[in-house]
């Protein structure tokens, strides 16, 4: 065992947790209109579909409260659908006019409740970035901020499994990063479609773990970092 970790489990988490390298968690799209249980019933969950989404969001807050505990940098990744600026393929998508202003049912407008977080939320100083599509690198700064923060890998987290999180963990991984993804801090309005999109994450993207093998995994990496030779220090991920 190192730091809590069971070495042993994977090697991959083995290196990550011996090597000195500086980890982030990447929160993403933990908001209202995402996770809260009357706005998101008209997709039609089942009761174990929403109690998955429900321990999911608790499980990344506590996963927040760890990695600020740990020193983790934690990025808070948001949607915000701006009417001003239609997203064409996603209203093609979903049965409209690719040229046509955006349905009323779009989520996450900005400067609507349904955008705001939801049961967690950036504490004062975190970074920020808003998205317009499903990758938070996709048309933000998030690759330069990381990078600049020297972080090593990335834990990604939130709603949901198989568009988002998908999106983004892949993102990070062709970018360059490792990428961790701890299965009960994710969730999807459909638990097969869950477990087939950490399938895919398994096979191509990165290592599929839980919460707590993540916060053991951050605190070996912190005790390996403390004991290296002093260095100069990395950059903060610039907050917005």
């Amino acid at each position: 065992m190192t730091g809590g970790l069971d070495v042993g489990r994977d090697p991959r988490l083995t290196q990550l947790a011996s090597a000195p390298l500086r980890p982030a968690l990447v929160v993403v799209d933990v908001q209202r209109d995402f996770g809260e249980s009357t706005r998101i019933a008209p997709y039609g969950l089942d009761d174990r579909a929403s109690a998955a989404v429900d321990a999911a969001v608790t499980r990344i807050g506590s996963l927040v409260d760890e990695a600020r505990a740990t020193g983790v940098p934690v990025v808070w990744v948001e949607l915000g659908s701006d009417p001003a600026r239609p997203w064409r393929s996603s209203t093609w998508l979903r049965g409209g006019d690719p040229d046509g202003p955006m349905p009323d049912d779009e989520p996450c407008r900005i400067g609507t409740e349904g955008a705001e977080w939801y049961r967690t939320a950036p504490a004062p100083g975190e970074t920020r970035v808003v998205k317009r599509g499903y990758s938070g690198f996709l048309g933000t700064d998030l690759e330069a901020r990381l990078t600049s923060a020297g972080i090593g890998w990335v834990t990604v987290v939130g709603l949901t499994t198989e568009c988002c999180v998908l999106a983004t963990a892949q993102d990070a991984m062709q970018l360059g990063w490792p990428v961790v993804v701890p299965q009960d801090a994710t969730a999807a309005y459909d638990t097969d479609v869950h477990d087939a999109a950490l399938t895919l994450i398994d096979l191509n993207v990165g290592v599929v773990t839980d919460a707590d093998e993540t916060a053991a995994l951050w605190r070996a990496a912190a005790s390996v970092s403390a004991s290296a030779p002093s260095s100069a220090s990395a950059s903060p991920v610039g907050a917005r």
